[in-house]
């Protein structure tokens, strides 16, 4: 049974001495049969929470590592509904909790209500929309609140003080802390004024606080468990899903992959 809530989970792993480790993949990525294989996979390796891309034909926010991966899904046929269907097949199985990665556009063209509804039946337990600010989602709120879907917000380097405590009023689970500008991507070094920017944050919110963005590596994980409740990897993962996609050693590979991060999550 998924918790129903995010804070729950991050409640445990803080009183374990860890935080959490947060995967990103993105849906119909190397295929949609495969979905189910690989975030039954992710909970084996030790991933506390996976964060499931909803393919997008325009996500701005996203790197060419991303980018390629939800043009092939879309290229392969997915669709938010088929996502849907899947994901409700096998989150039976799953302990872990689903948060719905996606962009307003697919969401608003599938009906917000709707998406709201069927996302929840689906298995999610809360979702991300990554270019919906909080000051302009009453409508998406309404409905994500009526159906119990938590409703996550990111902040960035530049987010004002007003920005940062609107997204404490009005987010749930958790903040999604992006690390550095730009867009998502691997990269060697985590920003120094990664803490700076955490503790601003905790200034005005007591919602556990998760860092993404260039976090793809062990010492990136152990970095972030000194400062905030979670590291969300997506980049690295994304790419070595892609690339040992026709290995027969795929889940071997990755599984050492997410374990080295799971390791890594623990606060000293």
């Amino acid at each position: 049974m998924r918790a129903e809530r995010l804070e729950p989970v991050f409640e445990h792993l803080r009183a374990q001495g860890e935080i959490a480790l947060i995967a990103y993949i993105t849906a119909g990525d190397p295929s949609l049969e495969r979905l189910p294989a690989i975030l039954n996979l992710l909970q084996d390796s030790g991933v506390d929470m996976v964060e499931v891309g909803f393919p997008f034909s325009d996500p701005l926010a996203d790197g060419p590592v991303i980018q390629a991966a939800m043009y092939r899904a879309l290229q392969k046929g997915t669709t938010l509904a088929r996502v849907l269907e899947v994901v409700a097949q096998v989150s039976p199985q799953l302990r872990m909790p689903l948060i719905a990665f996606t962009y307003y556009n697919p969401v608003q063209r599938y009906g917000l209500e709707r998406f709201a509804r069927d996302a929840v039946q689906a298995g999610f337990t809360a979702c991300l929309m990554t270019d919906l600010p909080p000051d302009e989602a009453d409508e998406w709120l309404q409905h994500a609140y009526a159906n119990n879907l938590q409703p996550i917000f990111l902040l960035t380097p530049t987010s004002t003080t007003e920005r940062i405590r609107l997204v404490a009023e009005r987010g749930r689970g958790f903040i999604y802390c992006v690390s550095r500008t730009g867009v998502t991507g691997a990269r060697d070094q985590l920003p120094p004024d990664l803490p700076e920017l955490v503790a601003r944050i905790r200034l005005y919110s007591q919602l556990p606080i998760a860092v993404g963005f260039g976090v793809s590596k062990p010492e990136h994980v152990r970095q972030i468990a000194q400062i905030a409740d979670g590291a969300v990897v997506g980049s690295q993962l994304v790419h070595y899903l892609h690339e040992f996609a026709n290995s027969p050693n795929w889940q071997i590979a990755i599984g050492e992959y997410l374990r080295g991060l799971k390791a890594a999550a623990k606060r000293s």
